[in-house]
């Protein structure tokens, strides 16, 4: 596949080419950035007109709405409970020891089979004694049977397999304003997982703009971390460069371009290098890199592949105001829920894919500011619609919103998570690319594209839906008072809302599960503030989530573009 340059535009193009040669229609593309912002203001104007106009049809229309949202809260926490098993099943998985085995199939399979062999088989009756040590040896012999199992599946296809000992990661961080409080202990996080770090290239990419302090910190890291991993770089991003938006996106492109030299020079084959963009306040977890290059190797379409870790916004949660500790546990249990359902999951924040796949894509883009989510939409119009993100059950532990002051903090938080609501920026794109390439089944193409715009008109009604709807008529339309329903339709919202809550209970539940150690300097009293947050939650949906993503969708339909990348503010409390 050679590689193309599939551009995403933040404006409405003049006749510029798309990633096939094809002129966009200005027109036709300005009319697709207005519909999402149209499509959502008129659900949430429509209950104004409706309750004159049809008031009983608007009261069943909701009822069917809640009880679509009850269905959806269940599916929710199965989903929710499930990754955290799974989670908690890769923490204690031995994944230097699968890497071994990939390294030599037949000899791992024989090995294993012939210990299975040797173990002697419990009985029926053995097994229905329950007592400790049977239950002991039948898991342990359900186990080897598994991993058996696991190893005839590749053995069958192991001619499209990788070896991990011949892949190398390759770690792109941008940066900013380097700031060694918060990047030094990202990097040892690499440096410390249980992955060799002399298989790991590391470049902290850093913007000339932050200023020289910047440029001498990250010059001091390079320097000081140049013996810990098999190269370290700290590779600066131009500031001004042509065609280019001020952000992440532009950053750790011009970063990856500038290392590939190198890895060339090395000789490194691109199918054997695995990237990662890692932010500033990414930490890994000690099996990361073990558990993604086992996923890596063992795919055999792993070009056509993305990898998502479990993203989880607990570096400083003790730390977090209340409300930002409910939006982080929020976001990464939506990234939790998302890893279950694979045909849905997307790039978010840290995620891998293959070099020689980035190379097909011209890496990512430098001219939107969502460059994760829009980096599968390259890959899936490059790859005719063959590509999907692989979802990798080890954490990249994030920090939530914090900054010095209360209203800097909430700032930066709806920042945030209205430049994650940009998103929807990418439906004109995925629109026009889907209309020019026929080599897509028409009904994925149709699937996809209305799972991008059902999940951002929901991301800014669906609080909207739960918090006024119900009640609305009976408020503005005196003549519906008189109806029965009318009294009753509040009522049956309100107790389908409350089954609804059972979501909130197994999040609460969770949230508690994945809490890092109580720092030294809270004490146990801390933990109620933990549990008492979650009344936030009605707040915290719609003043940062739907408001951001209205506020997104508006933007976008008015022509107001986001010209350059927010940061997010960062700050560690000692």
């Amino acid at each position: 596949m050679s590689a193309t340059n599939t551009t995403q535009l933040t404006k409405a193009p003049q006749k510029v080419k798309g990633p096939r040669g094809i002129a966009y229609n200005p027109r036709f593309y300005r009319a697709l950035e207005i519909f999402p912002g149209f499509l959502t203001w008129s659900i949430v104007l429509a209950p104004f007109y409706l309750s004159f106009v049809a008031p009983v049809f608007f009261a069943y229309a909701i009822i069917a709405f809640d009880l679509y949202w009850l269905l959806k809260s269940v599916r929710m926490s199965y989903g929710l409970i499930l990754a955290y098993r799974r989670y908690k099943s890769a923490k204690e998985f031995d994944w230097g020891k699968r890497m071994d085995q990939l390294n030599d199939i037949e000899g791992a399979l024989a090995d294993c089979t012939s210990q299975y062999n040797s173990k002697h088989r419990l009985s029926l009756s053995a097994l229905l004694s329950f007592s400790p040590t049977a239950r002991e040896k039948a898991i342990r012999d359900k186990t080897m049977r598994a991993d058996m199992t696991y190893l005839e599946n590749l053995n069958e296809h192991k001619g499209l397999l990788l070896r991990p000992a011949d892949i190398y990661q390759l770690i792109v961080m941008p940066s900013y304003i380097v700031d060694f409080d918060i990047v030094r202990p990202s990097i040892e996080a690499v440096k410390n997982s249980l992955y060799d770090p002399k298989k790991v290239i590391f470049v902290l990419a850093y913007e000339e703009r932050g200023g020289k302090e910047s440029e001498k910190k990250a010059l001091t890291l390079a320097k000081e971390y140049a013996d810990d991993f098999a190269y370290f770089e700290a590779i600066k991003h131009p500031d001004g460069i042509p065609g280019e938006l001020r952000g992440k996106g532009a950053n750790i492109t011009y970063a990856a371009k500038q290392i590939l030299p190198w890895i060339t020079q090395k000789g490194y084959n691109p199918s054997n290098v695995i990237v990662t963009t890692l932010d500033e306040d990414n930490r890994v977890d000690q099996n990361y890199f073990a558990a993604l290059t086992v996923a890596y190797c063992s795919d055999p379409n792993r070009l056509h592949r993305s990898f998502q870790p479990i993203v989880m916004f607990l570096n400083n949660i003790w730390d977090a105001a209340a409300p930002m500790r409910v939006i982080a546990s929020g976001n990464s249990f939506w990234n939790m829920v998302e890893m279950t359902r694979p045909h849905r999951l997307r790039n978010f924040a840290s995620h891998a894919q293959g070099l020689q796949s980035l190379i097909d894509t011209d890496f990512w883009t430098v001219t939107s500011v969502v460059e994760d989510g829009h980096q599968f939409w390259r890959s899936y119009f490059t790859y005719d619609g063959d590509h999907s993100v692989v979802p990798v059950y080890t954490p990249i532990y994030h920090d939530a919103i914090l900054a010095d002051s209360y209203r800097k903090t909430f700032k930066g938080q709806f920042v945030q998570l209205r430049r994650w609501a940009w998103g929807i920026s990418d439906f004109p794109y995925v629109v026009t690319e889907s209309i020019k390439n026929k080599r897509i089944p028409f009904w994925n193409k149709v699937v996809q594209t209305f799972r991008l715009l059902e999940g951002h008109v929901s991301w800014a009604t669906a609080p909207l839906i739960l918090l006024y709807y119900a009640w609305l008529p009976l408020v503005i339309n005196p003549g519906y008072r008189s109806i029965v329903l009318a009294h009753q339709l509040p009522v049956m919202a309100s107790r389908i809302l409350t089954f609804a809550t059972v979501g909130l209970f197994s999040s609460i539940w969770i949230s508690l599960l994945l809490l890092p150690p109580r720092p030294a300097r809270y004490k146990r009293r801390r933990l109620v503030s933990m549990l008492a947050q979650w009344v936030l939650l009605p707040f915290t949906t719609i003043a940062f989530g739907a408001m951001a993503a209205l506020n997104a969708q508006t933007r976008l339909m008015l022509g107001k573009y986001l010209e350059e990348f927010d940061v997010t503010p960062k700050s560690v409390k000692k």
